[in-house]
């Protein structure tokens, strides 16, 4: 027989919470003084008090216990769970300040009771979560739906489910609608006989009159109606869809980078590592400027017009590490086998020390620390005349430091090896996270540290 308990299910995870902090904060109590005489004294009963009302206050706020099936996993639970201890805890913090009672309260207690209460909870969402999985692996706890369409749309319905059995949906068929009165009456029998929970309606597939004619009968049934659109062919560019007043806009970004949020990351983000690396790395900046000096005459900086976000030039800094004129004496870099390339250069070219002096660039808001590398005007009349609507998206974002070309290919002296960096570039605007930037930051450090950069 199908069970569902979503009441059950939200105040077990109230009460239990509960149950951990008082718990935990009892636990802290006798850790400190080593006696239970404190736990009953007047001042510590008001904080446990205090505690739980706000704590129910604090999951009202959040609304820390609403989730779906979807979105009921433990990542999720472990993200509310912060949430809540956090605010819970800065509240505790700000009554105890505005009544000058802060002092009154054993800090180390304090510490303790969250610390256990988190790791008492995150015990308690781990077995809960995996308790529920295996409970709807084993065939308990389903929702019945069925799909309303064909085509491949109906086909990734199913399969989403079919892969994440413990979502605990029970698949009950797929149903082809027409214009006739008898399809009608065959739906509402199968939703009658089946207990349908959901129908899932093709959109693409559907007219607007059948769509209604099926939403009747789900107020009818008590089954509810899930409109799926066909996404398909531009989800890949990160589709939003907002709405003005009741009309859903479908907003296809074609560009990365294009809400505020991720702008302000990734520029913070920027800022910090750059203004961190150009300080405590001075030492390092000396060193090398006197062995450039020293090794070579010339200057020890290195400034060459490249391009830049939405082709708009500017000059890149770099460690020199070619002769003085090396422009003169050819237009692209050989790679390793370059002639022009100083002894300093060979090391400054293989641990990537040369584009150290590119964090000003970031510092001034010409380039990213990871996006595409910034390219000489030869290399963009290239990739202009062989990938060019391609290479036109690369220039929607800020040139980087590193990117997932230079680790992948690294110096590209031919027009196949551009192509081949300009592809793994691309994935980069695909696949843009804060973490992803740090990935290709750790293994750009790894190849300096081994010595094997292009």
């Amino acid at each position: 027989m199908k069970k569902r308990y979503p009441r059950l299910m939200l105040n077990a995870h109230l009460w239990i919470d509960v149950i951990l902090l008082n718990l935990s904060f009892l636990a802290a109590c006798f850790q400190r003084f080593g006696n239970w005489k404190y736990v009953l004294d007047q001042q510590y009963v008001i904080l446990l008090l205090t505690a739980n009302l706000v704590w129910i206050f604090v999951i009202y706020i959040l609304q820390t216990y609403h989730f779906t099936r979807i979105s009921f996993n433990f990542r999720n639970q472990v993200v509310n769970l912060g949430k809540a201890a956090l605010l819970h805890a800065s509240i505790i913090m700000g009554l105890l300040y505005l009544a000058h009672r802060g002092d009154d309260y054993s800090r180390q207690q304090f510490i303790v009771t969250y610390i256990v209460f988190a790791a008492m909870a995150l015990v308690a969402r781990a077995i809960i979560v995996l308790t529920l999985y295996m409970y709807r692996k084993a065939g308990y706890n389903y929702r019945n739906y069925a799909i309303l369409g064909k085509g491949d749309l109906a086909e990734m319905i199913f399969d989403f489910y079919n892969e994440r059995k413990e979502l605990g949906y029970r698949y009950c068929g797929t149903f082809e609608f027409d214009e006739s009165t008898e399809k009608l009456d065959m739906l509402e029998a199968i939703m009658g006989e089946n207990t349908l929970d959901f129908v899932y309606c093709c959109l693409s597939d559907l007219s607007d009159a059948q769509i209604k004619s099926v939403i009747r009968l789900g107020e009818r049934q008590k089954t509810h109606i899930r409109l799926v659109p066909d996404f398909r062919g531009f989800m890949t560019n990160m589709a939003t869809i907002e709405y003005h007043d009741l009309m859903p806009i479908i907003q296809v970004n074609t560009k990365p980078f294009s809400s505020v949020n991720e702008k302000t990351l990734k520029r913070s983000f920027d800022l910090i590592i750059s203004s961190t690396i150009m300080i405590l790395g001075l030492p390092a900046f000396l060193l090398l400027m006197a062995a450039i000096k020293l090794s070579s005459p010339g200057p020890i900086f290195y400034r060459q017009k490249r391009c830049g976000q939405w082709g708009k030039m500017f000059e890149i800094y770099k460690f020199r590490s070619m002769v003085v004129n090396a422009d003169k004496m050819g237009q692209h870099s050989q790679g390793s086998s370059d002639k022009r390339i100083t002894k300093i250069g060979h090391f400054l070219r293989k641990s990537r020390l040369d584009e150290l002096p590119q964090f000003y660039n970031v510092l001034r808001g010409d380039m990213s620390i990871v996006g595409p590398r910034p390219l000489y005007k030869y290399d963009v009349d290239m990739l202009m005349e062989a990938e060019p609507h391609d290479f036109q998206r690369l220039l929607t974002v800020k040139p980087g430091i590193t990117s997932i070309g230079q680790i992948k290919v690294g110096y590209a002296d031919s027009m196949a090896k551009n192509v081949e960096r300009l592809k793994y570039d691309l994935q980069y605007l695909k696949e843009y996270s804060i973490f992803a930037d740090i990935e290709l930051i750790l293994k750009t450090m790894q190849l300096m540290v081994s010595g094997r950069g292009q």
